[in-house]
């Protein structure tokens, strides 16, 4: 929560509208204005009291309703604070002013005094809570604006990079050298390789136009992928599964597990002696994918864009958010996976 940057208004600015409240009042009783120091020094005093006090209550009502969205309720969380608070501390400084002598009458049940010590208290906090209002609503506007763009950047990026893993011309010159091995040494082989090849590349191809998919699916594709990387780096990689069945019908967005098979390859040592396994399983509503960490002696540049549009994609979608470990033994990702929609959400 944004802190309420007004020191100048509660040192200078404060007592100034009580001085002016003060006068109100007494051009709404019609009493003459006592030539007493007292009045002036008390009046203040309960002023600063009373918007110390709604302050706070300002204060409370945005930790409680922060968002944009909840507007209503934190004005009328104000606007019942300064009731209360208000009227309380004004009528007993009213009561006070009758017990020292400071107001000319003796009937301590006079309404008038009463009514409008608390009527200017009451609407002069309001004006004041309205300004501040109105200037916090304009920071979190700002702030969602600021968002709202970011995130926009981000989707356009992260569709960007979709589209670059899909023509990555490593990625397919690689397959390639493998295939044009595999077709010389074990044509049955090669054309498996080269089913699971345009079954990858098939997916890539439509996924363009979604933002989630089911996991069934995604399970399919990556049992793909891996094929290929197997083919490629033999016993140097595995993968285990461990995928509770009653989750695939969950969504989930697209490529996801692709990305993180990719990071792991990219960071990682992958060899006969130092095989490299990659875990998949599911717990409590989540999809984890770990693999043993065997960091590469050369660092490989990283700017984690795998790893950060993974994560904006589910804060676009408005989901939970993506968590991510690192210890000595292992890299760890863990991915909401969000329960099942009618298919004709899915676009």
């Amino acid at each position: 929560m944004q802190k309420l940057n007004d020191k100048w208004m509660r040192l200078i600015g404060i007592p100034l509208l009580a001085l002016a409240g003060q006068w109100m009042m007494y051009g709404y009783t019609n009493v003459p204005y006592p030539n007493d120091w007292r009045i002036p020094f008390l009046f203040i005093l309960g002023t600063v009291v009373v918007w110390e006090i709604n302050r706070r209550g300002i204060i409370l009502s945005r930790r409680r309703y922060p968002d944009l969205t909840q507007t209503r309720q934190r004005v009328l969380y104000q606007l019942i604070w300064f009731l209360i608070f208000s009227s309380l501390i004004r009528i007993t400084q009213t009561f006070f002013y009758h017990v020292i002598g400071l107001w000319p009458s003796e009937d301590y049940l006079l309404f008038k005094p009463y009514f409008f010590n608390t009527l200017v208290s009451v609407v002069g906090t309001i004006q004041l809570a309205a300004y501040y209002e109105g200037v916090y609503l304009y920071q979190r506007w700002k702030v969602s604006f600021t968002e709202a763009q970011e995130l926009k950047k981000a989707n356009l990026q992260s569709q960007l990079d979709s589209l670059k893993t899909q023509i990555n011309p490593h990625f397919l010159f690689n397959n390639l050298n493998s295939l044009s091995s595999l077709i010389t040494s074990d044509a049955e082989q090669a054309e498996r390789f080269l089913d699971e090849l345009s079954s990858v590349y098939r997916y890539l191809l439509q996924q363009d136009n979604r933002d989630l998919c089911p996991l069934t699916e995604e399970i399919t594709f990556i049992n793909a992928y891996f094929h290929l990387l197997k083919t490629r780096y033999g016993n140097g990689i595995f993968m285990e599964h461990a995928i509770d069945t009653s989750y695939m019908r969950y969504l989930i967005p697209p490529l996801t597990i692709q990305v993180l098979f990719e990071n792991a390859i990219k960071h990682n040592v992958i060899s006969a002696s130092r095989p490299l396994t990659i875990k998949l399983y599911t717990q409590d509503g989540q999809l984890y994918v770990e693999n043993n960490l065997q960091k590469k002696k050369q660092t490989v540049p990283s700017n984690q864009i795998g790893l950060q549009n993974i994560t904006m994609k589910y804060k676009l979608l408005d989901h939970p958010s993506v968590f991510i470990q690192e210890d000595e033994q292992k890299f760890l990702v863990s991915v909401p996976l969000i329960p099942p929609i009618p298919e004709a959400v899915l676009v």
